[in-house]
């Protein structure tokens, strides 16, 4: 079999230690081969990376355990070409499995070019997919801690979401806090409303004969508090990714993007933070479809369909 890499080393790695075996040498025959085992601790990833360039290593494959291999790409990235190998792509010989056979295996396939790479985007385009997948996860929170505040009203005979469109509105926002100072005037709180719901004035004030006590106050405003706490949240990591866009000058990609129907700023910026925005990294755009899991997987035996993820696996 040709050999692509002369000089090459698989890793095997795990939350606490990395087992790698590296092989110099020509088609047809080996010089130099070496397995030795380091801590994952940054100091020995260092010397790790020293062993490496001293020995003129110039490919590595890495398997994408979890985000183990993460730490491990951080010291290597400006060093050597690091590929991350699909565990799924790469399995051993069954019952042969031991950190050093896995290293080995992957220096074998890493050789004789066997392994294909999952896309590692840029270092700003892995920050901005941070600040993104962040913010959508903290828009869960959100929306469960909205549900929650809700029932405490509902608990409380406060029937505001009844009336209001938006509860969490500027009106129903300045009610709540009335209601959390122990206010309980019908009239002075349907007072509150502005814009197009003081035309629901006398619908308010029926929604406000409640049986409220300190106990459901007390929640109201932890629920609030934590509310507006995640929406600060959510803000600064907005400000960051603008800042991030614009450092990178990646303005007009954004523009260009928003332009698509139903997608907005943000789903612009979530949409380069996933796929980056150099497209000469897919081959076709059916690959740029299964890269962000919009593209079945055929695998049929026997007649029979099994599940299958996508063509190019993420890295996280």
């Amino acid at each position: 079999m040709e050999v692509l890499f002369d000089r090459c080393c698989g890793i095997d790695v795990h939350k606490k230690t990395l087992t790698a075996c590296i092989m110099i040498g020509r088609e047809g025959k080996i010089s130099k081969k070496e397995i030795r085992t380091y801590s994952t601790m940054t100091e020995d990833l260092e010397e790790f990376r020293d062993w490496l360039k001293s020995e003129g290593i110039t490919h590595v494959a890495i398997e994408s355990t979890g985000i183990y291999w993460r730490p491990v790409y951080n010291i290597l990235e400006n060093d050597v070409e690091v590929i991350l190998a699909n565990a799924r792509h790469i399995k051993n010989v069954p019952g042969r499995k031991t950190d050093v056979a896995d290293s080995e295996w992957l220096c074998k396939l890493l050789r004789n070019g066997l392994i294909q790479g999952s896309f590692i985007p840029p270092k700003h385009i892995r920050q901005l997919r941070d600040l993104t997948r962040y913010r959508s996860r903290l828009n869960n929170n959100i929306a469960a801690e909205k549900n929650r505040l809700q029932k405490y009203l509902e608990d409380a005979n406060i029937k505001l979401s009844s009336v209001a469109t938006d509860t969490l509105g500027v009106s129903g926002r300045k009610m709540i806090r009335e209601i959390i100072r122990g206010n309980t005037d019908r009239d002075s709180l349907s007072e509150l409303a502005k814009g197009r719901l003081r035309s629901k004035i006398e619908e308010l004030k029926k929604s406000f004969n409640s049986r409220i006590t300190e106990h459901h106050r007390m929640l109201i405003e932890m629920s609030l508090k934590h509310i507006e706490y995640i929406e600060e949240m959510i803000e600064k990591l907005e400000t960051e990714a603008d800042g991030l866009i614009k450092e990178r000058k990646l303005d007009k990609d954004v523009e260009l993007l928003d332009t698509i129907p139903g997608v907005d700023k943000i789903g612009a910026t979530t949409i380069i933070a996933e796929t980056g925005a150099d497209m000469s990294k897919f081959p076709s755009a059916s690959h740029l479809s299964s890269w962000a899991g919009m593209s079945p997987g055929n695998n049929e035996s026997a007649g029979k369909k099994k599940a299958e993820g996508s063509v190019l696996e993420t890295s996280g």
